[in-house]
């Protein structure tokens, strides 16, 4: 017990604290900019078991904020390599790692053994996404979410208070997608605010101190102001995201991600109209006869044109936006859709 000694001193904590962080199992939601510090200090401070979901692939852009990778971890697994990195850290703590991005169809399989969510996403529709599943499987989510110097955190679903939907009714509005790729982000800005997430985590396994549940920290970096927000319980957006998530839990598995493979026979075939949804000047390109560009912002006015009982495809650079696209569609009443699961830069290997 060397190693947590100057916490178990705490008397807060203790033989019988640093017992209850080992036996918590806390699945992390995203291993970039917020999932790294959150997975360093979670490791660091003994939390037994914690589960990595990441689609993506590390890439030099990255190194500035996630400090988890290095140069040579570029082109590799994010959730790997992560995974890996943490272990190293501390190899007491038992990791698992899912390379691939949370949706509905792996949603189920990925959040069944945790106790604890912690949404470091950048999409709004992943965090409506955990939500859902949260509010059904009855878990916590500590969330934060970063732009440029600002950031926030707060706690949902935390002893039946609050949720996400409740500080955030749900729109349909294709436009409102953070990009740190666009808007930039200060790189010590999501440690800090990843940092913060863990401490409620910790927190809530340690059933101590007071929980962000019903309060919004919002974090000026560039101005070092903070402000708490309370905000309320609302009945019909706990609802709506319990009969979303349960629903969810309940539908059999379904095959709207594609492989690279099936993405690339699927290009192939007449009749099916395959929409790229990056913006116009992202590489790199990828064109067929069946190919339109239409940027995410732009689907929703071209979606009128088109026959909700065509056979769509959607891809974008690694698979979120495209993800975002097909639960518009679907929510839009098309029938047919599907989109590349880790978008173009998992065809490296088809197109060489």
């Amino acid at each position: 017990m060397n190693r947590y000694s100057r916490q178990i001193a705490l008397a807060e904590i203790g033989i019988l604290g640093q017992q209850k962080l080992q036996n918590a199992r806390v699945l992390v939601i995203g291993a970039g900019g917020l999932g790294c510090p959150v997975l360093q200090n979670l490791a660091a401070a003994g939390v037994g078991s914690i589960g990595i979901v990441d689609g993506d692939l590390v890439d030099e852009t990255n190194l500035h904020r996630q400090l988890l990778y290095t140069l040579q971890d570029c082109g590799k697994e994010k959730a790997a390599t992560a995974a890996q990195a943490i272990s190293k850290q501390n190899p007491e703590v038992k990791v698992a790692f899912f390379s691939e991005f949370f949706e509905q169809e792996n949603a189920l399989e990925i959040v069944q053994d945790y106790q604890i969510i912690v949404d470091c996403t950048d999409t709004i529709a992943a965090r409506y996404l955990i939500n859902d599943v949260a509010v059904a499987k009855r878990i916590p989510v500590v969330y934060a979410s970063i732009h440029k110097f600002e950031g926030q955190v707060s706690v949902f679903n935390y002893k039946n208070g609050p949720t996400y939907r409740c500080l955030f009714p749900e729109t349909e509005n294709l436009n409102a997608i953070p990009n740190c790729a666009v808007s930039g982000v200060l790189g010590v800005l999501p440690n800090t605010l990843g940092a913060l997430q863990a401490t409620e985590v910790l927190k809530i396994i340690l059933e101590i101190g007071t929980v962000l549940s019903g309060k919004l920290l919002v974090y000026d970096g560039l101005h070092f102001q903070t402000q708490i927000i309370d905000f309320s319980k609302n009945a019909k957006a706990v609802e709506k995201g319990f009969i979303n998530g349960s629903q969810l839990l309940n539908k059999k598995k379904t095959n709207e991600s594609l492989t690279p493979e099936a993405f690339l026979e699927k290009c192939n075939q007449l009749g099916i109209v395959v929409i790229d949804v990056r913006e116009l000047n992202e590489i790199p390109e990828f064109k067929g006869e069946n190919v339109v560009q239409i940027p995410l912002s732009e689907l929703e006015e071209y979606s009128k044109k088109l026959d909700k009982n065509q056979e769509i495809v959607l891809f974008c650079q690694t698979g979120q936006r495209s993800q975002v696209a097909l639960n518009y569609l679907k929510k839009s009443g098309f029938v047919g859709v599907f989109h590349l699961g880790k978008g173009v830069e998992s065809l490296k290997n088809q197109l060489q």
